[in-house]
C-alpha cells in the first residue's frame, strides 16, 4: 500500500483523477442495485429479457458511439469531456426519480440508461487516455492497477452499501446520492492543472493533422502487436455475469427486499476477486508488455474456472466464490491490456485505440447479454447453472486464440531481433 500512496502523493492530479473514480463509483452502485431489483419488480415473469434488457440499454450505445467518442477524445480538450460528461450524468441520474412510481415507468429506465450511457462512452477512452498525461511512463502499471481495484473496492463497498441503502431508504435515496456523487468527481476533474488537452504536435515537434477514426484503423493495422490486445477485453466478456448473478440473486438465493441484499452481497464477491486478481498476479508481473501477455493467459483460465463454478453453484457460497474466481481473471485482463495500450500506443492515437478497445467490450457484453437473458426465459431461472456451463465451454475459444496469438508474437519479436543483430565476419 506505501506505493500506492506514493503514487497519489507524487501525482497530485493523478490523485484528483483517482478520488473523482471513488466518489462516482460509489453511487454508481447504489443505482446499478436499485434499478436491476426494481426492473425484476416490474417485469413479472419475464425477469431475463428485462435484465438483459437493461444491461443492452447499458452497452448498446456505447458500443455503437464507441468510433466518435474516440475522435473527440483525441480532438479535444479530455479534461473538459470529462466533467461535461460527469455534469450531465447528474441531471440524468436525478430524472430516474420519475420512474421510481411504478411500473408504468418501466420504458423510462431504459431511455434514461441509455442517455446516461450515451455520456459516458467518451469517459471511459477518455479516462484512460488522461493517465499517461498525469502519470510517468513506469508509473502506468502502479496507476492502472489502482485504477482496477478502485473500481473493485466500490464494486464490494458500493454493491453491499446499495443493497443496505435500498432496502433501508428505498431506491430515491440511492438515485440522490448518485446524482450528488457524479457532480462531486466533475468538481475534482476539474480542478487538475495538467495541460490534459489533445497534444498538437508529436514527440518529433511536427503537426498532428490526422484525427480521423479511419486514421485510427490504419494505425491498428499497421501494427498488429496492438491490434491483438483488442482480443483481451473482448474475449474476457463473453457470457453476462450481470445477467446470471441477478437470476441467482433475485430468484434462487433471495436475500431483503427482492433479492437486493443478496444481489448487493454477490457483487461485493465480485469486487473482491477484481481486487485480489492484479494484487496477486503484480508479483510476477516486471511490467514490460512481453510478461504481462503471458499473465494474460492466466487471466483467461481463471475466467474460465469461475464460469465452470457457477455451473456447480448450488449454494451462495459456491456462487459468491466462483464470483470472486470469475472477477480475479477478468480483472487482470482488464489492468493489463490497458496498460499494454499506453505502453505502445503514441498518445495521439489512444482515444480511437481505447474505444476501439471498448467497442470490441461492448459488442462481446450486449451479444451475450442478449442470449443469456433469452436462455434464462427459454430455460427457466432453475437452469442457470446449465447455462453457465455452457458459457464456461465458449469461454475456452479466446484462452486458446491468445495463447496461440502470444506465441505468435514472441517468435516474430525474435526473428525481428535476430535479423537486426550485427553479424560477424
Amino acid at each position: 500500500m506505501t506505493s500506492y500512496a506514493r503514487l497519489l502523493r507524487d501525482n497530485p492530479d493523478f490523485a484528483r483523477l483517482w478520488l473523482a473514480q471513488v466518489i462516482s463509483l460509489l453511487g454508481d452502485w447504489f443505482t446499478t442495485i436499485a434499478l436491476s431489483a426494481l426492473v425484476v419488480q416490474y417485469s413479472p415473469g419475464s425477469e431475463g429479457l428485462a435484465i438483459s434488457g437493461l444491461l443492452l440499454a447499458r452497452f448498446v450505445p456505447a458500443m455503437l458511439l464507441s468510433p466518435l467518442a474516440g475522435v473527440l477524445v483525441d480532438r479535444f480538450d479530455r479534461k473538459r469531456l470529462l466533467v461535461l460528461s460527469n455534469l450531465l450524468r447528474a441531471f440524468v441520474v436525478l430524472m430516474f426519480l420519475v420512474a421510481t412510481s411504478g411500473p408504468e415507468w418501466l420504458w423510462l429506465i431504459y431511455v434514461l440508461t441509455i442517455l446516461q450511457f450515451v455520456l459516458s462512452s467518451a469517459f471511459e477512452p477518455g479516462q484512460s487516455a488522461i493517465i499517461p498525461t498525469v502519470v510517468a511512463r513506469t508509473g502506468l502499471l502502479l496507476a492502472n492497477t489502482l485504477v482496477s481495484i478502485t473500481w473493485s473496492v466500490m464494486l464490494a463497498l458500493g454493491a453491499i452499501l446499495g443493497g443496505i441503502i435500498a432496502t433501508l431508504f428505498g431506491t430515491s435515496v440511492a438515485l440522490l446520492i448518485n446524482a450528488l456523487t457524479f457532480a462531486v468527481a466533475a468538481w475534482l476533474i476539474a480542478q487538475i492543472r495538467t495541460d490534459t488537452s489533445h497534444p498538437t504536435v508529436d514527440h518529433h515537434n511536427r503537426p498532428i493533422q490526422k484525427t480521423s477514426f479511419r486514421e485510427g484503423l490504419r494505425f491498428l493495422r499497421a501494427n498488429p502487436d496492438v491490434s491483438s490486445l483488442l482480443l483481451i477485453k473482448m474475449g474476457g466478456s463473453i457470457g453476462s455475469v450481470d445477467t446470471l448473478m441477478t437470476i441467482f440473486a433475485t430468484q434462487i438465493f433471495v436475500l431483503g427486499a427482492s433479492g437486493q441484499l443478496s444481489l448487493g452481497i454477490m457483487n461485493s464477491a465480485y469486487g473482491l476477486g477484481s481486487i485480489l486478481g492484479p494484487l496477486l498476479l503484480n508479483r510476477f508481473n516486471n511490467g514490460t508488455v512481453f510478461t504481462m501477455r503471458r499473465l494474460v493467459i492466466a487471466g483467461f483460465i481463471l475466467e474460465a474456472l469461475g464460469w465452470l463454478g457457477l455451473a456447480n453453484g448450488v449454494t451462495l457460497l459456491i456462487v459468491c466464490l466462483a464470483l470472486l474466481v470469475r472477477a480475479m481473471g477478468g480483472s487482470v485482463n482488464w489492468t493489463y491490456s490497458t496498460v499494454m495500450i499506453q505502453k505502445s500506443v503514441p498518445d495521439h492515437y489512444l482515444g480511437r485505440v481505447f474505444s476501439i478497445d471498448m467497442a470490441g467490450f461492448y459488442l462481446a457484453m450486449v451479444t451475450s447479454t442478449f442470449l443469456h437473458g433469452a436462455l434464462v426465459d427459454a430455460l427457466g431461472g432453475d437452469q442457470v447453472q446449465l447455462i453457465a456451463l455452457g458459457t464456461m465451454v465458449v469461454s475456452l475459444i479466446p484462452l486458446v486464440m491468445w495463447a496461440l496469438i502470444t506465441r505468435w508474437l514472441e517468435r516474430r519479436q525474435l526473428l525481428a531481433a535476430q535479423s537486426a543483430a550485427p553479424t560477424g565476419d
